[in-house]
């Protein structure tokens, strides 16, 4: 199974003079007001979004499983050029080995431009050899012209034409180019939102790193940052997942109550981000994760601190439990509470794979009619032989889960000196 990268690229220290100045830079360059992250984030899909998507136009894409990034490429006057990584804690890489050409003159470089992607791993499935791959699917500033306002095709055409295809170019006429690159750069195929039968089943097989569900961004708004209603993020209702911060809460020793006792199994508290106040983030307590004892075991073998990580959870509802997928070490925080509140609610309200496929015509003439033609069914899947046995009857209907119960099952916890990295190193095997 692919992982995800790990970011290349030498780190812009924190809070020094060049940090400062690359995100003032980036910041009128987006003509923003502030200066932090200027990536736009997606809401969770919930069954009223099938409305939106037959009302409006939207393009759709897989969502890959890697690290959200904007690649940053800055020219200055004498036109030195230099590329940098900017992750969703707002930090920033320099990078090394890429140049990006003009699009009216290769000699010259292409001038400042932020663009929006995910870094992947992909995995060859024969060979197993491991490529990390830039895939860009927007951009805000292209070539020192902020698009931001335009709608989304303006803006993937000028991705396309302005930044993807001179680059591309210049590879294949100086290969070696491509030999001190970090990692290669593609551009994400976009469809219409109706043309999902051919991601589930043509490019979602054919991926060489993992699925996240699909992606829809609306047509006709503009890029937004921060979160934005008009991109939204399918996934099956029992693969929605929310980030939480993990705190350990060990019980206290049997001889000593007033003392921790680090070689029993803790409680995995989930506290959810409120916000920051004066900068400093605000956290309160949600709900527990479930841990077996097997997997406690494995997470002390392993050397990794536990406490005080942000964590990615699913919701079991067979076992009404909260349950680990993995650490989210790429995120500053956790979800947000509105967002918390918005995959609550998409988890008890999702949409299935085959309810999403079974609106596709609908959502095509509607689309059609906006267009002013006439209204048509889906092309017809292609011939195959026939099966050598009858088919099977459609599957039952199955009603959707209830809702996930979300009260905090163990009453507020205060502040606890134990929930910090305190007392010995290490204990029972486990970093703290």
């Amino acid at each position: 199974m692919p992982t995800t990268p790990e970011l290349p690229g030498d780190l812009v220290p924190p809070r020094s003079d060049q940090e400062k100045w690359l995100k003032r830079h980036v910041a009128m360059m987006c003509q923003m007001d502030h200066e932090r992250f200027p990536g736009s984030q997606p809401v969770s899909f919930g069954t009223k979004d099938l409305e939106k998507l037959e009302k409006q136009d939207y393009w759709v894409c897989e969502k890959s499983d890697g690290v959200r990034v904007l690649l940053l490429v800055i020219t200055l006057n004498a036109g030195d050029q230099t590329v940098y990584l900017i992750d969703r804690h707002n930090t920033y890489r320099s990078l090394a080995g890429l140049f990006f050409p003009h699009h009216e003159n290769p000699k010259r470089p292409l001038r400042n431009t932020l663009v929006d992607g995910e870094l992947v791993l992909d995995e060859d499935p024969r060979t197993h050899h491991k490529t990390m791959r830039y895939l860009a699917f927007d951009c805000l500033v292209v070539d020192d012209q902020n698009v931001m306002s335009r709608p989304l095709d303006k803006r993937y055409g000028r991705l396309q034409e302005w930044f993807y295809k001179p680059y591309s170019k210049m590879l294949r006429e100086f290969p070696e180019m491509g030999r001190s690159q970090p990692f290669e750069i593609k551009v994400k195929d976009l469809s219409f939102s109706y043309g999902i039968e051919k991601i589930f089943n043509v490019d979602i097989p054919a991926l060489q790193h993992g699925n996240d569900g699909l992606i829809y961004t609306c047509v006709n708004t503009p890029y937004t940052p921060g979160t934005d209603t008009n991109i939204l993020k399918w996934k099956p209702p029992d693969e929605n997942s929310i980030d939480f911060k993990l705190i350990l809460r060990f019980p206290s020793q049997d001889s000593n109550p007033q003392e921790p006792n680090f070689r029993k199994k803790p409680i995995f508290v989930l506290f959810m981000w409120c916000g920051d106040d004066h900068g400093v983030p605000r956290y309160e307590p949600f709900d527990v994760m479930h841990v077996e004892d097997e997997e406690w075991e494995r997470m002390k073998a392993s050397g990794e601190q536990i406490d005080e990580r942000i964590v990615e959870v699913v919701w079991d509802s067979k076992r009404e439990k909260w349950r680990m997928l993995r650490f989210r070490d790429d995120k500053p925080n956790g979800n947000h509470r509105n967002v918390v509140e918005n995959i609550i609610q998409s988890i008890a309200d999702g949409v299935e794979k085959e309810a999403l496929l079974a609106r596709c015509t609908a959502i095509r003439n509607a689309w059609k009619a906006r267009l002013g033609q006439p209204a048509t069914g889906l092309p017809p899947p292609p011939q195959q032989a026939p099966p050598s046995h009858p088919p099977q009857a459609p599957p039952a209907f199955r009603p959707p889960a209830p809702p996930p119960k979300v009260e905090f099952r163990y009453g507020s916890l205060g502040p606890s000196r134990w929930s910090k990295v305190a007392g010995p190193t290490t204990i029972a095997g486990m970093n703290r």
